[in-house]
């Protein structure tokens, strides 16, 4: 599995850490209990079996030209009743026609997760996986107390048989 994902800004980033740190002290489903490298928070723009070829590189193109992009984040929900708890991403036409640019790119690769489709895709952060729908009004009162801006400044893509990123583009932040 690759997946195509935008990073944000450090303020922003630290605004979503402190979310999961706020739900991990409070006993429930939180990222910040994910200790592998690779973890932070991200968009995840498309999930595939594999880039095609010169795919990596066209996806470099798009976010060299549409990067920095600003975000502003929404309510906080449970996506499907018990799955991942989100911080909702409000959906601007510049991220929505950056969405579907990578999309184009990846069209002749194989295993779209169709959650990730233009018509399906709801842009998010993840804050828990696993979440629990009837703790969401408390996760809502420690995690998304505010509904902040910021910019997605970076692109990366996570290679789920290896658990490694590589860059796309560039202004790629370490962490």
């Amino acid at each position: 599995m690759r997946t195509v994902e935008l990073l944000c800004s450090p303020a922003l980033e630290e605004t979503v850490r402190a979310a999961w740190d706020r739900l991990a002290v409070a006993g429930l489903p939180s990222l910040a209990r994910n200790t592998h490298p690779t973890n932070r928070p991200h968009l995840t723009m498309a999930s595939v079996e594999g880039f095609p070829p010169g795919a990596a590189a066209r996806l470099a193109d798009l976010f060299d030209d549409a990067l920095p992009l600003a975000v502003h984040l929404d309510r906080v929900e449970v996506l499907d009743g018990s799955a991942p708890l989100v911080w909702l991403v409000r959906p601007t036409s510049e991220l929505t026609r950056l969405h579907e640019a990578v999309t184009d790119v990846l069209a002749g690769a194989a295993g779209h997760h169709p959650w990730h489709l233009p018509g399906r895709w709801i842009p998010h952060l993840s804050l828990a996986l696993r979440f629990r729908d009837h703790d969401r009004r408390l996760a809502r009162a420690l995690a998304g107390v505010d509904r902040p801006s910021g910019q997605f400044v970076a692109a990366r893509s996570y290679d789920g048989d290896t658990r490694t990123v590589s860059q796309l583009g560039k202004g790629f932040p370490g962490r």
